[in-house]
């Protein structure tokens, strides 16, 4: 059994341990509260503008669309992997690296050339130790996650898909359920693929002004930009979710583990009293014989 200084200093450890989680929790839990309310509030309007340009592409001949709409043989792949810039969230960002891990391995895209655009450090670190071609990466974004600054990048990726410097551009993120909950999704970005012949959409009778396909064109690039914007705000949710159910256990084995400890401690210093009883017993019991 350890002697009570080791075991105290154990203790002393394990408590401040358990006072840095806890801190942790809070902070996530007030950021989460923030971030929660932005995706919540965004993901009617993404919504709403995918269902608008669905409705208008409905019926419309692909060529209309141009070149963001059209399939081609996915020789060339974006893969843009959004993870965060800090760790201590469980396996928030494993969970991604290893989706796109997986991507890059598919028997499908055995003969395509696959290029990485990471978003977050922990993606960004992991991808530049395996020396997989990244063309970009914005790890600065998490610092104040913003339309505009999301547009930037999402501008860049549609003129290099109009370039034809890729047939494919796919996003691989976490999706925020709740506190508890993120799903590892893998969502196509480019192209825009036309609405399913088996999904039922309601044909409507619309009068457009300005004609059907300058609308498009207008709103292709705009739900492109509010789709990564949303991707990113996802990720940032479940980002802070992750973090606090993460800290939530670590702060309750800590405090488990102090009760151990303390216990252990109880023993041994109940153990030293009673060995040093028996030696003042065993003493007096010489000197009476």
């Amino acid at each position: 059994m350890a002697n009570l200084k080791e075991i105290r200093s154990r203790i002393t450890s394990v408590k401040s341990t358990m006072q840095i989680t806890s801190a942790m929790k809070m902070v996530s839990a007030a950021k989460l509260k923030k971030a929660q309310d932005a995706i919540l509030q965004m993901r009617p309007y993404s919504n709403k503008l995918t269902e608008i340009l669905e409705n208008l592409t409905n019926n419309l001949d692909s060529t209309d669309f141009g070149v963001l709409t059209k399939k081609r043989e996915p020789k060339k792949i974006l893969l843009v992997s959004i993870t965060s810039n800090r760790g201590l969230c469980g396996g928030f960002n494993m969970n991604v690296i290893k989706k796109a891990q997986s991507f890059f391995q598919k028997e499908e895209y055995k003969n395509s050339s696959i290029k990485l655009l990471s978003i977050g450090k922990k993606s960004s670190e992991f991808f530049l130790k395996t020396n997989k071609e990244t063309i970009s990466t914005h790890d600065e974004i998490f610092s104040n996650i913003s339309f505009e600054e999301t547009a930037k990048i999402a501008e860049k990726i549609i003129i290099q898909y109009q370039k034809l410097e890729f047939d494919k551009v796919v996003l691989i993120y976490n999706q925020f359920k709740n506190a508890a909950t993120q799903y590892v999704v893998q969502e196509n970005y480019l192209p825009i693929e036309p609405t399913k012949e088996n999904q039922k959409k309601k044909e409507n009778d619309y009068i457009f002004e300005p004609e059907k396909s300058k609308i498009i064109r207008e709103l292709i690039p705009r739900a492109l930009k509010t789709q990564l914007y949303k991707a990113l705000l996802d990720s940032y949710a479940s980002e802070h979710g992750a973090r606090m159910t993460a800290m939530h256990k670590a702060t309750d084995n800590a405090s488990d583990l102090k009760d151990e400890l303390t216990l252990s401690y109880n023993k041994a210093r109940q153990a030293a009293i009673t060995g040093e009883i028996l030696e003042i017993v065993g003493g007096a019991e010489a000197l009476n014989n």
